[in-house]
């Protein structure tokens, strides 16, 4: 083992590639929180998170003056012990979505790291329960786009060999949903998935009724319909349709998943490495899920999501968002409507990292050693 030695962090800000709106608000940019971490021995890890255009900043501060400065010293194998640290040394600010954004930046480089000594990718060292995951597409099925480009899109990604899309919910009425769906379903036919993500836009009452009206489209799952907080009424809706519900991408506690599967208040799990906390947490959720019989299906962040689906036998589907294209000197790679773990030690993401210097927020960057 060898102790850490030096810390970095910076950020930078990348504008949504396309136009992004859901039934509650708009993706405006990408805010990509970056941390280093080096060892006695001088290997590195570097790890991330991400906002969807607000606390940045925060997110940041936090590292630099609270996370960071705890690093120093401490043995970079003993992943586990130090996440646990660091999440009681701010227990007061939890939970929520900027300590769990600043533990994954920390958990994602320990991990790079970790790999990196080891000389295995991450989805061999976290599982290695298979090499690859089918996609499916979110980028042309935002709330504003209109059934006729709805369909063109669907249609374009079935001809790169994508098994399935997602379309948003959460318009004025009902029957404007029902809709779009429609157009999509008659154009692409029964075999291909269609997936519906409301972004907690409804009540109970207004969940069930959507519900209902989707159930003869066939739909994948409906997605975070409900607040994350009102397992109450997930359960109700559970209850009330036939159309798995999925939760996930809004919650920050490897107890509240355990919560929800415990009370089968959903039925698929959408854990967001950047929303729990990192690679550590996202893996208990995962193995959690596993043991229930529920499927994982991640939130965003395909470029390290890829690695963790194929750690798991319970991964069923990774979501398509580009984003990360600007700041790598690879793509992920995809295939026949797979997506491919990197068999290169580490997270398997190629950062350019004379690029992302370039594009780093002016005065952000802040090294502890």
């Amino acid at each position: 083992m060898a102790k850490l030695v030096r810390g970095e962090v910076w950020l930078v800000d990348l504008e949504a590639k396309v136009k992004r709106t859901d039934a509650i608000q708009t993706f405006t940019s990408q805010e990509t929180p970056f941390v280093r971490l080096t060892d006695a021995d001088g290997v590195e890890g570097v790890g991330y998170s991400y906002t969807i255009g607000q606390g940045g900043s925060s997110v940041v501060a936090l590292l630099a003056d609270h996370l960071l400065p705890r690093l120093i010293g401490r043995e970079a194998e003993e992943i586990e012990r130090i996440w646990r640290d660091l999440r009681f040394s701010v227990h007061a600010l939890q939970p929520g979505a900027v300590v769990a954004i600043a533990l994954c930046a920390i958990d994602t480089a320990l991990w790079d790291l970790r790999c990196k000594r080891a000389g295995l990718p991450l989805h061999v060292l976290a599982g290695g329960a298979r090499a690859s995951i089918p996609l499916y597409s979110t980028e042309g099925g935002w709330l504003h786009v209109e059934p006729e480009a709805l369909v063109e899109d669907a249609l374009a990604v079935r001809e790169r060999g994508f098994r399935g899309c997602k379309v948003k919910v959460g318009r004025p009425h009902v029957s404007e949903d029902i809709a779009r769906l429609e157009a999509v379903r008659d154009a692409m036919g029964p075999g291909f998935e269609i997936f519906t993500d409301a972004n907690q836009a409804f009540t109970p009452d207004e969940a069930i009724r959507r519900a209902r009206a989707m159930e003869p489209l066939d739909v994948g799952w409906f997605e975070e319909p409900l607040p994350s907080d009102d397992m109450i009424g997930h359960s109700r809706l559970c209850q009330s349709t036939s159309l798995p519900i999925a939760v996930g991408e809004s919650i920050y506690s490897v107890r509240h998943f355990g919560q929800y599967m415990a009370e089968r208040a959903c039925s698929i799990v959408q854990v967001d490495v950047g929303r729990i906390g990192g690679v550590t947490p996202w893996l208990k959720v995962a193995h959690t899920a596993e043991a229930l019989n529920i499927p994982v299906c991640p939130h965003f962040l395909m470029e390290l999501h890829v690695a963790l689906c194929c750690a798991v036998p319970n991964a069923r589907w990774l979501e398509y968002i580009p984003q990360l294209d600007e700041l790598t000197t690879e793509g992920m790679r995809m295939e026949g409507g797979e997506a491919f773990a990197s068999e290169v030690p580490g997270l398997g993401i190629a950062w350019d990292m004379e690029r992302i210097d370039r594009v780093t927020v002016e005065g952000s960057a802040r090294v502890i050693d």
